[in-house]
């Protein structure tokens, strides 16, 4: 007869302390996105299945994007990761222990993400899964200080867990990349408007995130239209993208941004009614002749988005007193350069 094993008790050990899933029950969690997928085009802006493979590359950012035969992930697909993404950060701020692995209930990512909750958005809702889940993605882009090199799925996997009695999704198990997963934990997420989801047009979706991401709460930020439309990811000409972008500027309805073009071929962002960042407006404004020169020194690059992130950088230093914003800029560029270089 066996011995008995020693200290053995009726249960067996708890080998998953950490919660091997994060219940998505947070009520009106603030919707967060992650900023990386916000700078960059990962999501199709097609209405129709999109089967391209998908080439970006930008500075010393390099992007591949490849289709299941259910076609790419597109920009309205996203609002599940912007779901599950907002529910982590809820739950990190609610000290809770969260996991890549999530669960869902179908009709309240519905509700969250201002969708109908009708039979057939529960229909749309599992094709959205089904392009998260098959769509793969190579890039060298970092999200909490790891670079990914290989492929990986926006999600890893997704099952429904219930079902309705007429076949309806109630509940979903979703597990998110560990690509995604790091982001969040990084806290490398923003905060968007509520009413970002109820942007109907794809591109609208695609400039308010760029908006967001490099405007953020500074008074106004600059782009060339060339540079906006290599960011936003359409496959639109040139001539029909800057066409769309004026029926945008005509409509006034982006959240939390105004849009002007101005002289150049540039839209200029504005911060709408909102609260602008009293600290990043109290930097002085650059010299065009310092422009210039950082132009030489990174000639590739959006001037306008890297003094964006240098005022961001200035002001989470604890706005320094500078003897000179000119030569603090420039010396910020030239360590850009040097980290580029590496």
């Amino acid at each position: 007869m066996p011995r008995p094993i020693a200290n053995a008790g009726p249960l067996l050990p708890d080998r998953h302390r950490q919660g091997d899933f994060f219940l998505c029950d947070i009520f009106d969690a603030i919707p967060k996105d992650d900023m990386a997928t916000m700078e960059h085009p990962i999501f199709s802006l097609a209405t129709r299945p999109d089967r391209r493979i998908l080439r970006y590359a930008h500075n010393d950012v390099q992007i591949e994007v490849t289709p299941s035969v259910k076609g790419l992930a597109t920009i309205h697909d996203k609002d599940i990761l912007i779901y599950c993404i907002s529910q982590l950060m809820a739950g990190l701020n609610a000290g809770k222990t969260v996991s890549r692995r999530l669960h869902l209930r179908a009709h309240d990512l519905l509700v969250a993400t201002n969708r109908e909750t009708s039979g057939d958005a529960y229909r749309r809702l599992k094709e959205a899964f089904e392009r998260l889940a098959g769509t793969r993605i190579t890039t060298n882009i970092e999200t909490g200080t790891h670079e990914v090199t290989s492929g990986f799925g926006l999600i890893e996997s997704w099952e429904i867990v219930r079902h309705a009695r007429g076949g309806r999704m109630v509940s979903v198990a979703v597990t998110l990349s560990d690509w995604l997963f790091r982001a969040v934990m990084a806290k490398s997420v923003l905060t968007l408007s509520r009413d970002y989801f109820r942007l109907r047009k794809p591109l609208e979706r695609r400039i308010y995130e760029i908006a967001r991401k490099h405007c953020g709460r500074q008074e106004s930020w600059r782009i060339s239209v060339d540079l906006l439309l290599k960011k936003s990811g359409s496959a639109s000409p040139r001539r029909v993208f800057r066409k769309m972008l004026r029926d945008m500027i005509a409509a006034a309805h982006l959240p939390d941004y105004e849009m002007v073009e101005e002289p150049g071929d540039m839209i200029r962002f504005s911060l709408r009614d909102a609260v602008i960042d009293q600290s990043l407006r109290n930097l002085p404004v650059l010299r065009p002749e310092t422009l210039d020169a950082a132009r030489r020194l990174m000639p590739e690059w959006d001037i306008y988005a890297l003094e964006a992130d240098w005022r961001s950088y200035w002001a989470a230093s604890g706005h320094p007193r500078l003897r000179s914003a000119d030569a603090a800029f420039l010396g910020f560029v030239k360590a850009r350069r040097a980290d580029a270089g590496r």
